[in-house]
């Protein structure tokens, strides 16, 4: 399985890519940045054969959904809701599983925190919480200005990207290099090059979860789980002790020889932990 979308919904007016895979009970997955859902490949699959229905998609401005031309376009973590409620809508789901990785995260926060009745579970991997983001290098570059960045030779950018990505990795020599290659792609080019910095980069900003930050005991109402990759740098692994204190009855579920990218890392594993938290909490 490569790309996980295969259909598009006009949400809000704008064009969205998702899909859905095999039957069962519904699980929602939200991917984060710099990716899209291509990351749940190896993770979806393993939920279909365990008698699930996987929903996936590519948040707006991300993969192969829409790239809007118009900056006033909302496509920061507070915007994804919107998306996120369009799309439950789209596919008639009342209550669902919800998988969130990264600033997907952020959203699923956001959603939670207003919709807790409608979460049958809550797994965050690797998420974003309080001001645990962006980094101090991505604050750098946003301080020197995004348009630069924007407008940087394709090969520049390119290997700048490749590199942010292997970070990514516990082991960066084991990552798949065909992936590896389609990552950058989707975040290259005329339009992905500009469209990650107006879409992605230009809303790396902690008010979307610290708006948030007082009320995530209200998460705790539902059964949630926390993956976390222990060698992550992107998201340490004091953040999820931390977003695990603030979440009362949340689990922590370390994956040792693991990254950011747990999804794309560690599929088998995360695949695992959501089959055994899920499997606790199936009907």
């Amino acid at each position: 399985m490569d790309h996980v979308v295969d259909q598009h919904a006009i949400i809000d007016g704008h064009r969205v890519a998702h899909g859905v895979h095999g039957a069962g009970e519904p699980v929602v997955l939200v991917h984060g940045t710099p990716s899209s859902s291509y990351i749940w490949r190896n993770v979806v699959p393993r939920l279909v054969d365990a008698g699930y229905r996987a929903h996936v998609f590519d948040l707006l401005g991300y993969g192969l959904s829409e790239r809007p031309r118009d900056p006033a376009v909302d496509t920061s973590i507070t915007g994804q809701v919107a998306v996120l409620e369009g799309l439950l809508d789209l596919w008639g789901l009342e209550t669902f599983h919800l998988v969130a990785h990264d600033i997907g995260g952020g959203v699923a926060q956001r959603f939670g925190v207003r919709s807790a009745e409608r979460l049958r579970t809550l797994t965050l991997i690797d998420v974003v919480s309080f001001d645990s983001y962006p980094s101090e290098r991505t604050r750098q570059q946003m301080a020197d200005g995004l348009e630069v960045l924007a407008k940087k030779p394709d090969d520049e950018h390119r290997e700048h990207f490749r590199e942010w990505l292997l970070s990514t990795h516990s082991d960066p020599s084991g990552f798949d290099p065909e992936a590896l290659r389609i990552y950058v792609d989707i975040i290259s080019g005329p339009i992905g090059q500009p469209s990650l910095f107006q879409h992605q980069v230009a809303h790396y900003d902690p008010v979307h979860t610290m708006e948030i930050s007082d009320r995530l005991d209200t998460l705790g109402r539902v059964p949630v789980q926390l993956i976390w990759g222990a060698d992550d740098t992107w998201q340490v692994i004091d953040h999820a002790h931390r977003l695990q204190q603030a979440i009362p009855g949340s689990a922590l579920h370390v994956i040792e020889q693991c990254g950011h990218f747990a999804p794309e890392e560690r599929p088998a594993e995360v695949a695992a932990a959501l089959r055994e938290f899920l499997g606790a909490h199936r009907g």
